[in-house]
């Protein structure tokens, strides 16, 4: 089996968690300065937050409100509330950006990949068809096609669009 590293990745995880006192992801929920933090949409148990190290463009995490790390101390509501907004948030990818396909992810733990192992998030990555190229591996950059800026305010439009 090949296997693709991106060791250059892990410099942005150590940095995340030297700079950030305290989680992250409760910091934003309590700020509510959504345009700032890039958090797409709120529902009533999590909210959807552009990733601002992406893997790709539109790169989102589906984020409990809660500080909890494992589905088991979730209620019913909440998770439920949770794979909802994930949905809503992947049809919004598809109308802004037209992926045509995703990877959805959940580390659950360190040793799993979670950078943030004790709040529970989803990754929904958007895919396209040659998405990926020689750039990762021969320059040790990722070639991302928007700003997070400009695709926070398409996704926001998609959003205001629905209601």
């Amino acid at each position: 089996m090949d296997k693709l590293w991106a060791p250059w990745r892990v410099t942005y995880i150590t940095n995340i968690l030297k700079k950030t006192r305290g989680c992250v992801f409760c910091r934003i929920f309590k700020q509510k300065k959504d345009k700032q933090n890039y958090v797409i949409m709120r529902s009533a148990h999590a909210y959807a937050v552009l990733n601002i190290y992406p893997y790709n463009n539109g790169h989102l995490l589906i984020v409990t409100n809660r500080h909890v790390g494992d589905f088991d101390r979730l209620s019913c509501d909440e998770r439920k509330d949770l794979f909802d907004l994930m949905l809503t948030t992947k049809t919004l990818l598809s109308q802004t950006l037209k992926s045509q396909g995703y990877n959805i992810g959940i580390n659950l733990g360190r040793v799993a990949g979670a950078g943030f192992p004790g709040h529970l998030h989803i990754h929904l990555v958007p895919r396209w068809k040659g998405d990926v190229n020689f750039m990762p591996v021969t320059a040790h950059t990722k070639v991302l096609s928007q700003s997070l800026r400009a695709l926070y305010e398409g996704l926001r439009r998609a959003h205001t669009r629905r209601l």
